[in-house]
């Protein structure tokens, strides 16, 4: 039976270090999926994430569990990517399709064809959140592809309940006038 987050945490806060292990291997895919929007490098991501894992282990102790641990994991990504772009004075990249796509679809069977098309898919859904101010596409791309409550969000992004519900709303309706002015033969 796997444990969920909660007991692997409390086993690693009573000294069993070694049962952080599952927490790394478990989010480890969504730590690195989500610098990889920061910063758009590989290497970088894949340091980034380490510090996102040992700061994380420094402050397990400071998870009082109101939110999910992926919520509270998150917020320490976010940290860190922002602080790393302040320093080098970097721009914040969205992930580019073909590593979104190998991400989201690892370990998928499907045909290549239905894959060809959900790449297509994705390309375009990308790409017109590149349209899309940075507030509006963070709000959609953690909703639909974080998968993060509408609770959460609020959390991470310090904004009510129903803000987050406002502004889901806002984005959606920008999104598809994106995609309807700039992709309309493909949707068509």
């Amino acid at each position: 039976m796997e444990l969920d987050d909660t007991a692997v945490i409390q086993l690693v806060l009573q000294g069993q270090q070694a049962a952080y292990a599952t927490l790394v291997n478990r989010y480890q895919q969504y730590v690195f999926t989500l610098a990889m929007r920061f910063v758009n490098n590989r290497e970088l991501a894949e340091e980034l994430s380490q510090d996102v894992f040992v700061k994380a282990y420094r402050y397990l102790a400071d998870f009082k569990g109101n939110s999910k641990f992926s919520t509270w994991l998150y917020t320490i990504v976010n940290t860190t990517c922002l602080s790393h772009l302040r320093k080098k004075k970097d721009e914040t990249i969205l992930l580019e399709e073909e590593k979104m796509v190998s991400i989201s679809d690892n370990g998928l069977a499907e045909q290549p064809a239905d894959r060809m098309e959900q790449r297509t898919q994705k390309e375009m859904l990308n790409s017109a959140l590149k349209h899309l101010p940075e507030s509006e596409a963070q709000v959609l791309s953690l909703f639909y592809q974080a998968e993060q409550s509408v609770e959460e969000i609020g959390v991470i992004m310090s904004l009510t309940t129903s803000n987050v519900k406002v502004k889901l709303f806002r984005a959606r309706q920008k999104l598809k006038e994106v995609l309807e002015s700039r992709y309309s033969r493909e949707l068509a």
